[in-house]
């Protein structure tokens, strides 16, 4: 089993492994496994660059980028044809993954290639949530999961709810869809590097640090498979000397699981109409970290939820405290992005929050060890577009199965996984089967499944909170319809716009004054950033992509008054002042500290920020988020 570890081989080394290990040395038509490729007495840096394609691969004549003309004349691209392509190596596409081998080596033949591609250098390394696990899914999945389990897991053994006000914290009802008992508290990252070992001790290809950056199509306009991300390109677009041409997968089904707010995904809703008969997606950033606090702090097993202070009742969001593993604490806040007040800036009303002495008690005299932040979605049952379209399929948070009163999304997610490997299963391996896979099986057996009953049961929860009382109106009525109704209403309401729309001119508001942190329970943003090991090539296109800075300024700035350096949590967005410019400001990014939350492409209300994927192994390497 093959793991790339940039911490110890560095980055740059570490994504030329990764490209070596995709150099596929074929056994007839089928793959050699990373493992066998890599044996020998060679350094792994060294096997991966003597690796050659023993059979010839058909090629294609593309453009460097989809989005951008290429200048010089490009080699081709070489081609593999697999049987399913998975885009994303998260819960649901390692999910998919293991449950198509499952089938594949109950049923099948035991040939069926299944690869997964992952951007992270590192399985598990773009992974972040709270993270409570509700083990229903993984019961289903790996029924004998806990005889070898993910580490750390901890079952939670005590759990509340609080309203926070500035100073005091007032214990208040728990939905019965928030309570935790049977459920685990889990660093997600480890989970993903679990599930991984388990799909590739099943045969499944896992191939972390590829970035896929473009969905291939046949002359039908059906997807045909993906590309991977060229390397070696130089910030202006030219060719480096090391430039090497991606790869692309063909695959008879395509299944995507980029998580939320998935660059090829948003492609594929305009490209397929996905969303006509769905309401607007919306969203949170979701902000963590994970602290060692002294023990006589720290109580096992303890999940705690709030909600109130420090967000204003204009806000959707609370804030949550997991204590587990051996003296770890994870706190973080969530901030629904559907906010109006630009001068609302999540990572500090996150670092405010950490000062209440519900937190503050928890953390003082510890250590902050990993932070990250990630969007996530919360349209819930009635934003999930149409799952389906020729060649492939939408799966877990990327078509967005979050269940928000819960506060998770990783149990519907792989489910939404499994029931795709199984439609995807039946229908290529059918003999009447010629392609490409339409997935309506798996478009219909979601609506027959636990998963959309446990959505539709909870749609109202979050677009409740849209009335004249806002929170306020919001926790009544959700109330009412958890503890009263049950999701039994014969009403539904609907989100009517996009976050995006939803943020209002800075001059309707008074700008908000946060406090100066005190570098031992809050931390400024840099410091922050500096926990999530993010690097991105500096000699590389920018991945977040603004056709006009100046443009972008005028529509943006006079209005907003640099919304972007607020709502992003990683610094990546400046206005820096520039007497020469109009505004007497000049639009930087810094996209070297993106750590790809996605809120910029997200929340940005000139949506003119289209976040795509960087060079494979870039971005954040979390540890234990």
């Amino acid at each position: 089993m093959i793991r790339i570890q940039p911490a110890s081989r560095g980055a740059r080394d570490a994504r030329v492994l990764a490209r070596g290990i995709r150099r596929l040395t074929c056994y007839g038509s089928r793959a050699r496994p990373a493992s066998a490729v890599l044996s020998g007495n060679l350094s792994p840096l060294a096997r991966a660059r003597s690796v050659k394609p023993s059979l010839p691969f058909r090629v294609n004549s593309v453009r460097l980028y989809s989005t951008e003309p290429a200048e010089t004349e490009l080699p081709p691209r070489e081609a593999d044809e697999v049987d399913v392509c998975i885009v994303g190596g998260g819960p649901a596409g390692l999910a998919a993954a293991i449950r198509l081998k499952q089938l594949d080596n109950e049923k099948g033949s035991g040939e069926l290639r299944v690869i997964v591609l992952e951007k992270a250098p590192d399985m598990g390394a773009h992974t972040l949530s709270g993270a409570v696990l509700e083990p229903r899914a993984l019961d289903e999945l790996l029924p004998n999961w806990r005889d070898d389990p993910p580490s750390p897991l901890t079952p939670v053994t005590s759990e509340g709810m609080k309203f926070l006000t500035s100073k005091s914290a007032i214990p208040i009802p728990e939905p019965p869809q928030m309570k935790n008992h049977g459920n685990y508290i889990v660093s997600l990252n480890q989970v993903v590097k679990w599930l991984a070992e388990k799909a590739e001790e099943l045969g499944v290809e896992v191939y972390p640090g590829f970035s896929v950056s473009e969905v291939i199509y046949d002359d039908n306009g059906a997807v045909k498979g993906i590309a991977t991300n060229d390397m070696g390109v130089a910030r202006d677009f030219s060719l480096k000397d090391n430039f090497e041409r991606g790869m692309e997968f063909h695959a008879k089904a395509t299944l995507f699981a980029e998580g939320c707010h998935g660059s090829l995904t948003k492609q594929l809703i305009k490209k397929y109409n996905l969303r006509e008969n769905s309401d607007p997606q919306t969203y949170g950033i979701g902000l963590k970290e994970v602290w060692e606090v002294p023990k006589e702090q720290w109580k096992e097993g303890y999940a705690g939820h709030t909600m109130g202070y420090p967000l204003s009742k204009d806000v959707y969001g609370g804030g949550f405290q997991y204590h587990f593993g051996d003296g770890l604490v994870t706190v973080g806040l969530v901030v629904g992005l559907d906010y109006e007040n630009p001068w609302i800036n999540p990572y500090m009303e996150f670092q405010k929050m950490k000062h209440h002495p519900f937190y503050a008690n928890v953390l003082k005299g510890g250590t902050c060890i990993s932070y990250g932040a990630r969007a996530l979605n919360e349209g819930g049952f009635q934003s999930i577009p149409k799952l389906n379209f020729p060649g492939g399929g939408l799966i877990g948070c990327t078509a967005g199965f979050l269940n928000v009163p819960k506060i998770k999304g990783t149990h519907t997610a792989m489910k939404s996984g499994m029931v795709a490997a199984e439609a995807a299963f039946e229908e290529i391996t059918a003999e009447e089967f010629t392609g490409p896979a339409t997935m309506e099986k798996y478009a219909t057996s979601i609506k027959d499944s636990w998963v959309w009953k446990e959505l539709y049961e909870v749609r109202n929860v979050r677009p409740s909170f849209h009335n004249p009382l806002k929170m306020y109106g919001g926790i009544a009525y959700s109330g009412l319809d958890t503890l009263i109704f049950k999701g039994r209403t014969p009403w539904t309401f609907h989100h009517k716009q996009t976050d995006a729309a939803a943020t209002k001119p800075a001059d309707q508001f008074q700008k908000i004054e946060y406090p100066k942190p005190d570098g031992k329970i809050s931390f400024d943003l840099l410091t922050s950033v500096s926990r999530t090991g993010t690097n991105h090539d500096e000699d590389e296109p920018c991945h977040l992509r603004v056709a006009d800075w100046d443009a972008h300024t005028e529509a943006s700035y006079p209005k907003f008054k640099g919304v972007e350096n607020r709502f992003c949590p990683a610094g990546v967005y400046e206005y820096v002042e520039d007497a020469s410019k109009p505004h007497g400001v000049r639009f930087q990014i810094n996209s070297q500290n993106c750590i790809h939350c996605k809120t910029c492409d997200i929340k940005v209300p000139t949506q003119d920020i289209n976040w795509t994927v960087p060079e494979g192994g870039d971005g954040p390497k979390y540890q234990m988020t």
